[in-house]
């Protein structure tokens, strides 16, 4: 019997697990896919908006205000690259600028450390803004973060804790007992006291196979461009538009791997796993952004990808307590700013909703932190070689393009995450995220990954299950 069972292993499920280790609570995390973070928490903006944008009164501004101000100490923690660059919300016509000073007074309310700046002041922060620009909002407290290790290393730090984590198992139903639930997944039955809903775009449909419900969630799809890293200075900043009521709209934005972002484009899809690219939306995007930022280099582009929201009808965070099981309780609808807020989610889930429940008393045998992963590119040449000198292993190169080396990959294999495709690799050490994007070093991260595991070859996966990338051997090893 678990005290607390989680369902689903993105950001959100990541940080509330976390949150809940420092507790004598015997918890699990239940994740359908093959990797945590592996949906609406790996393909985003990877911004922590300052706040200025939410609706003034409403869980978005409150959890993305006092989330975006914890994040210095959750980055240092969690071993979590993490930038404040700040934004800068841009006006290209004269009657926009009264946006902005509307803007302006939200940020107010909100809590929020903003300053309004003319055409000139604007231009001399980001040269490469266009000739139209009027003025624009500068939030300072606006950063970048890195999105895949955040919800990895969440993860870590709750299962070192004692937090317990399953992969690849569906939940298709729930049933209420008197003082427990039976939570049945594709694999097997869980008995749990309470139930923590992290479903993301299937947050409804879990929380329905429980109670019938009165509004819905639905993806909304983002298209983006990566593009390379650059030789020069390119945009300082997160570049924004003026919001409308489909988002932020479209950005320009460094992340915290020297590449840049550019997007989203945000149209209604029908299937909760459309993450399809098409021409006509990505020429709309480019033509969006180069509205902003004069000569972005497309040339340079290495990836386009789309990602999922999971929009609630609500208009708002769905957080608390089912209507007729408070042992049942809601963390969905969390799009943007989702991943800002996460761990002021996590902190409101466990004080407001969890304490209310269950008796919480503190486990002294925790901690915040995780072992820092090293990587010698990030080091100076001293350390550098000193590191090599003791584990040759970090002086081997497997990805060229991202200088990753075979003692940070087999440093990832030893962790408390279950490691257990090329892309889950891929998104902790950023071997095949160069401008290759895999095309040299992904045969050697296969045969690494085999050898850990002791499998063949055709059997590792890129991904989901039956993703096999080597589907036969072709030759035999001579004798």
């Amino acid at each position: 019997m678990f005290d607390v069972l989680i369902i689903g292993g993105g950001v959100i499920g990541a940080m509330i697990a976390r949150e809940i280790s420092f507790y004598k609570l015997n918890t699990i995390v239940i994740e359908k896919e093959n990797d945590v973070g592996n949906v609406t928490s790996m393909a985003n903006s990877a911004i922590v908006h300052s706040g200025y944008d939410p609706e003034p009164n409403t869980l978005k501004a409150k959890l993305n205000v006092l989330g975006n101000s914890m994040f210095d100490e959750i980055a240092s923690d969690l071993d979590v690259t993490f930038k404040r660059i700040g934004s800068l919300t841009v006006a290209l016509e004269e009657h926009q600028l009264q946006i902005l000073q509307d803007l302006e007074k939200r940020s107010k309310i909100n809590g929020v450390d903003v300053k309004l700046l003319d055409a000139k002041q604007t231009k001399e922060l980001e040269p490469c803004l266009s000739d139209d620009v009027k003025g624009s909002l500068f939030a300072t407290t606006a950063g970048i973060i890195n999105p895949f290790t955040l919800t990895v290393h969440a993860l870590e730090n709750a299962i070192n804790n004692g937090v317990k984590l399953s992969l690849g198992e569906e939940v298709i139903n729930i049933i209420q007992n008197d003082n427990y639930f039976d939570v049945i997944t594709n694999k097997k039955t869980y008995q749990t006291k309470i139930i923590i809903n992290c479903a993301g775009l299937f947050g409804d449909k879990i929380h329905s196979l429980i109670e019938p419900i009165d509004y819905s969630i639905n993806p909304r799809k983002g298209e983006y461009f990566v593009l390379a890293q650059l030789p020069y200075n390119f945009v300082n900043h997160t570049i924004f538009p003026l919001p409308s009521s489909k988002g932020k709209g479209v950005l320009v934005s460094p992340t915290t791997s020297n590449n840049f972002l550019v997007g989203p484009s945000s149209e209604w899809v029908n299937e909760k796993d459309d993450l399809s690219t098409d021409k006509p939306t990505l020429d709309n995007v480019k033509s969006q952004a180069k509205l902003m930022v004069k000569n972005i280099p497309f040339d340079q582009c290495i990836r386009t990808f789309a990602g999922l929201r999971a929009t609630p009808s609500t208009h708002d965070f769905i957080i608390g307590f089912a209507k007729n099981n408070n042992h049942f309780i809601n963390a969905i609808g969390i799009e943007s700013p989702g991943l800002a807020s996460s761990p002021a989610i996590a902190k409101y889930v466990v004080d407001e909703f969890l304490s209310k429940i269950i008796h919480l008393e503190i486990n002294e045998n925790t901690s915040k932190t995780i072992k820092k992963r090293l990587s010698p590119s990030k080091m100076d040449k001293i350390s550098a070689n000193e590191l090599i000198k003791n584990n040759p292993s970090y002086g081997k190169i497997i990805c060229n393009c991202e200088k990753v080396t075979l003692g940070e990959i087999e440093d990832e294999l030893s962790r408390s995450v279950p490691l257990n495709s090329v892309k889950a690799l891929k998104k902790r050490t950023r071997a095949g995220f160069g401008k290759c994007q895999g095309g040299f070093c992904q045969p050697l991260v296969l045969s690494i990954l085999a050898k850990h595991f002791n499998k063949p070859l055709t059997d590792i996966l890129y991904d989901k299950d039956f993703s096999n990338i080597v589907k036969e051997e072709t030759k035999k090893e001579a004798k």
